[in-house]
């Protein structure tokens, strides 16, 4: 922080001020902190591992090997797309104004509606995959059953904790995942060496060998329907595009991170850089390690701990065990605060039922108190709904990565999208100070585009099918909500004159929390 001058400061609060925002949230994240939260969100150590049947069980070592560098470099392309125009619009609520703005009321709109549905729901998952990691690390120790009571209130409790960390300040946040950041990075180096020390041979070929285990014994418990070779590794690719998401937290943070124009992009863009790096090297080597990959396919849900117990020193697996608990319940800390800012953010603009209370930031604590509760509540009932149904057998993991994957991402689609005809207009006249061009820029949003038709017609196939009524029957519903409510009450974010119009409301605001 002590490179932050008063310039810098005068600086951010500029730019928030002109799009008719007041510094309510406390700004004290270093670039570092903004890297850090979105890159604990990513974890590889969370969905690189809980999704690892995902990969083994559809064309085995090749799903690593070659699946998670293309699933990485669509989720990459994204990323760069919402970095520009991030460091264009620095703003909390990211997504929903940057659709606002580029487009009209309803597509920011939307955009909100698609953006906390995929932070709900992936809260939801990774708390999930916590509760499957415990269950499977510790659990014996435990005398744990999986019942619907046991997930749910699990979920429950390190929900709880993690909005109690957030509800006390963005400063102590950002400790924990800045310690997070250090913390994956040794872990995942911990366990590639592990694995390459317990590896029986460096049978390399087996990252690059194609093989079709969909619908076959075990794998059947991931994909319980035969498909071609093409659509298996497709299936896989659900493993690096949903790992590596997440990245949209370092927007949702921007009025809480210095120098934020160039801070943002750059946090989004190298989470998803070294998280892919990392991550890379963690798989391979846990694919070497693996002593036959028949085998793993038949384990499904179950191969790391498969893996692990049949070749791993006990000592070194618990302690590994250990700091992935720790790093998966950072992961879920880091996505409370991305949720509860982007509620906040759209609460403030109306959006929202009860957005008069979701909006109130505390002046003791200077965080979204209503909104990180709300937010919590909200995930644990999702995670309670998709534990207490069963369709076709699927684990409530499997229900709720699907759900994240095409909600995320439809989100981030959106504002890219409509960055192609704004950009170079009046309603997006100049690129921010992290800038990659007006054409390069252009050719990374049909690239989104082209990437998410390719995410969604993956996200419907079996088992999860039951996705795409799900997803049209929330859009209709959401058309619905439009025409018959929001159109005639929902004003959207401030925009030209109306930005002027706020600045007594800006000076109260940030008098009532200690900011002026």
């Amino acid at each position: 922080m002590s490179d932050y001058s008063d310039t810098d400061k005068k600086q951010d609060l500029h730019i928030l001020h002109s799009m008719g925002y007041a510094q309510e949230l406390e700004r004290r994240m270093s670039s570092f902190s903004n890297f850090a939260i979105s890159f604990s969100i990513i974890c590889i150590l969370s969905g690189g591992i809980n999704s690892l049947g995902q990969a083994t069980s559809g064309v085995g070592g090749a799903a690593i090997g070659i699946g998670w560098l293309v699933g990485c470099a669509i989720s990459g392309v994204f990323a760069l797309g919402l970095a520009q125009i991030a460091s264009s619009y620095p703003t909390a609520g990211g997504l929903y104004h940057w659709a606002s703005i580029l487009g009209n009321r309803f597509t920011g709109w939307l955009a909100a509606w698609l953006n906390l549905l995929g932070l709900v729901t992936v809260l939801g998952a990774i708390n999930v995959g916590t509760y499957y990691f415990f269950f499977g690390a510790f659990g014996a120790y435990f005398g744990l059953e999986d019942t619907l009571v046991v997930r749910v209130a699990f979920v429950a409790v390190i929900t709880a904790l993690q909005a109690v960390i957030n509800h006390f300040g963005i400063g102590l946040t950002a400790k924990l995942t800045d310690f997070s950041g250090y913390l994956i990075f040794a872990t995942a180096l911990l366990l590639t060496i592990a694995c390459l020390v317990a590896a029986p041979s460096f049978e390399i070929s087996r990252l690059f060998t194609f093989a079709n285990y969909t619908g076959t014994e075990g794998a059947s418990g991931v994909w319980p329907n035969q498909v071609s070779t093409l659509m298996a590794f497709g299936l896989g690719l659900l493993l690096p595009i949903y790992t590596i998401t997440g990245y949209d937290a370092s927007a949702h943070t921007s009025e809480e991170t210095i120098k934020a124009s160039t801070s943002v992009p750059r946090g989004m863009i190298s989470a998803v850089l070294w998280s892919s790096l990392f991550g890379y090297i963690m798989l391979c080597s846990f694919v070497l390690m693996i002593p036959n990959m028949d085998d793993a396919a038949k384990q499904g849900w179950n191969v790391f701990f498969w893996a692990m117990d049949t070749q791993m020193n006990p000592v070194v697996e618990e302690i590994l065990y250990f700091l992935i608990f720790v790093s998966q319940f950072l992961c879920g800390l880091a996505t409370v605060t991305s949720l509860s800012r982007m509620m906040y953010a759209f609460s403030r603009d109306k959006g929202l039922p009860g957005s008069s209370a979701l909006a109130k930031v505390s002046p003791k604590h200077r965080t979204p108190v209503a909104a990180i509760w709300v937010g919590a509540i909200l995930s644990v009932l999702f995670v309670w709904f998709t534990s207490a149904i069963t369709i076709a057998g699927t684990p409530a993991y499997s229900i709720v990565v699907s759900c994240t994957v095409i909600f995320l991402f439809l989100s981030f689609a959106l504002p890219i999208a409509l960055g192609i005809g704004a950009i170079g207009t009046s309603k997006w006249p100049k690129m921010g100070e992290w800038n990659m061009g007006i054409g390069t820029y252009k050719l990374v949003a049909v690239l989104s585009i082209l990437a998410m038709a390719l995410i969604f017609f993956i996200g419907i196939q079996a088992p999860n099918d039951w996705a795409l009524p799900i997803t049209i029957g929330f859009l209709v519903l959401t058309g619905i909500v439009w025409v018959v409510f929001e159109n005639k009450r929902f004003k959207g974010p401030p925009i030209g004159d109306e930005v002027a119009k706020r600045s007594a409301e800006i000076a109260a605001a940030e008098k009532a929390v200690g900011q002026a």
